[in-house]
């Protein structure tokens, strides 16, 4: 009697779903590694406004503040990166949700799902409020002639008020995405 040393591992069977799947985990990976990356630039936008730029500008005369945030404001908006960043960091969590979702990986959709909604009050909120106070402020006349700087005070309570929470639902969204690549690594190994 001989014994053979390597023992016969069966050879899983193929089917025609194991390459759809592998693509699916793929695009899962790169959508969800997106959207961790996009959202992690937004939080580091928003935190720097929070820590050095408005403070920076408080510290100032009325007139610097205005003349500065209406730089500011007209470099972000005219700013092609800047706007795709700031939409695509939605798009690819909303994506990765729906591909983790259908890939069976309900617990990784979960979590993106929620990454996405954080990310979506973000939106919401520049839209709401941030915008429309950045539009008054272009909005006020030559900052030489100005004579009511009542719009500095929205900005120092308001404006500033409402960053501090989009960098904190930024940072929500970041730490469901980070639970989210980690739920997922852990299922595609």
């Amino acid at each position: 009697m001989t014994i053979n040393p390597t023992p016969h591992v069966p050879t899983p069977p193929t089917s025609s779903a194991t390459p759809v799947r592998s693509r699916n985990t793929r695009l899962a990976t790169t959508l969800i590694t997106l959207s961790t990356v996009l959202v992690g630039l937004m939080a580091g936008l928003f935190f720097a406004f929070d820590v050095s730029v408005m403070p920076g500008l408080a510290a100032g005369d009325e007139q610097t503040y205005v003349t500065a945030m209406r730089a500011f404001n007209k470099a972000i908006d005219g700013n092609p990166l800047f706007g795709s960043v700031f939409l695509l960091a939605l798009v690819a969590a909303v994506a990765a949700a729906v591909v983790e979702y259908r890939g069976g990986r309900r617990a990784t959709a979960l979590w993106v799902a929620a990454a996405a909604v954080a990310y979506l009050v973000v939106l919401v909120i520049t839209f709401a409020v941030n915008i429309p106070l950045n539009n008054e402020l272009a909005d006020a006349g030559a900052v030489e002639q100005m004579k009511d700087f009542s719009i500095v005070e929205r900005f120092k309570s308001t404006w500033v008020t409402t960053n501090i929470l989009r960098t904190l639902l930024c940072t929500v969204a970041l730490t469901a995405l980070a639970r989210a690549t980690l739920l997922h690594g852990r299922a595609t190994r």
